[in-house]
């Protein structure tokens, strides 16, 4: 079965809000095992809104929207519903009742417009709405099931969960589960990645796939299994894969952090730990910052230091804060690229890395911190 999303605002096309919808009904369709192929956002225009829902049914069996169901003259997906499905709109007197009791529970009365979200297609299921105004509704056809949710994500999520999920799966008798697994990794490149992983790529289940950041790569595994069991041994089984062709190169998976990789390095040997930074805003220190218990503080300063100039600085901060290791970074722009020099001081003694890096300056300190942080996770 495959399904698509189709979100409707024309608050989301101009970045007024974001689209989080997408991504809570990609995870709940994912985890009941069914396929999402395409994602469209349309904004509040009948016409577009039609032809984007005639389009999606040619190609998916569900089609779900969220939008576009409030009581204006601009929440027009009712109507285009309709349209589209080639339906009329019918007026449902037991959803008008249920809108005014929601307006009477909070002592206030629904106004005249309030009385448009009672209208749905001709013959479409309601899906009422207990923790808001706007009812949701199921238009079924011989071709595929379209699915309408408010856009407020908390309305959104409510009727998703208690409603339309527990639908399809009794209308399409879904038992399969699809489960994923973030594996996450530093100091390694995506082209690198990709050329030791290339036959994993080629899997059709569980499927795996490379997502680059600043100073990073994820490693996403999906699989799709009759249980969760069989999915996560399928899971298990391949990032075992990883850990031997990547090694240390992994630090964590899913939510599991590169900061918290530092940290946890430092914190097992009962050390503390202190930075030293220039030419990166601080993005080191403000990394750190969030963990007070293992991070004495850190120094930032003036731009254009060489990584000498740096660790003799050291010197003077040392007896300021309580920490058994410190580590130092300097970041300098040359005409090309971004030169990076990293020192570590600890009880063990001192290591130092020299690299550079491309990219926009906008995500400059952000990979030269996650650098830094990957050196002092892998050499503590």
């Amino acid at each position: 079965m495959k399904a698509e999303i189709i979100t409707i605002g024309t608050e989301l096309l101009l970045g007024e809000i974001a689209d989080t919808n997408t991504c809570v009904i990609a995870r709940a369709l994912r985890d009941i095992g069914v396929n999402l192929f395409r994602t469209t956002t349309i904004g509040d225009n009948p016409e577009r809104i039609t032809h984007a829902i005639r389009e999606s049914i040619h190609r998916a069996q569900v089609i779900i929207t969220t939008g576009g169901l409030g009581p204006t003259v601009d929440d027009p997906t009712r109507a285009a519903v309709a349209c589209a499905l080639d339906l009329s709109l019918e007026f449902k007197p037991d959803l008008w009742i249920e809108i005014q009791r929601y307006f009477n529970r909070l002592g206030r009365t629904a106004m005249p417009n309030n009385r448009r979200q009672a209208y749905l297609p001709h013959g479409a299921i309601p899906i009422p709405n207990t923790v808001g105004t706007a009812p949701g509704f199921i238009a079924e056809t011989d071709q595929a099931i379209v699915i309408s949710l408010p856009g407020v994500p908390a309305e959104m999520q409510v009727l998703l969960v208690k409603s339309v999920l527990p639908y399809l799966q009794s209308k399409f008798k879904l038992h399969e589960v699809i489960k994923s697994r973030i594996v996450r990794t530093a100091g390694i490149g995506e082209s690198i990645i990709d050329n030791r992983i290339d036959d994993l790529e080629h899997l059709e289940n569980p499927t795996v796939g490379l997502a680059a950041h600043a100073g990073c790569v994820d490693i996403r595994i999906a699989a799709k299994a009759d249980n969760e069991d069989q999915a996560k041994s399928m899971l298990d089984t391949i990032e075992t894969l990883l850990r031997e062709r990547l090694g240390d190169k992994i630090y964590g998976v899913n939510d599991e952090s590169l900061k918290k990789a530092a940290i946890d390095a430092v914190t097992k040997r009962d050390w503390h730990l202190a930075v030293i930074e220039s030419g990166t805003s601080g993005a080191l220190a403000a990394a750190l910052s969030t963990d007070p218990d293992s991070f004495s503080g850190g120094v930032i300063l003036r731009k254009g230091l060489s990584l000498e100039q740096l660790d003799t600085n050291l010197g003077k901060f040392r007896a300021i804060f309580a920490a058994e290791v410190w580590i130092g970074i300097v970041l300098n722009h040359s005409k090309k690229e971004y030169e990076l020099g990293i020192i570590l001081h600890s009880p063990d003694g001192t290591l130092r890395q020299d690299s550079s890096f491309g990219g926009p300056p906008e995500s400059a300190n952000h990979r030269a911190a996650n650098i830094a942080l990957d050196f002092l996770r892998r050499k503590i």
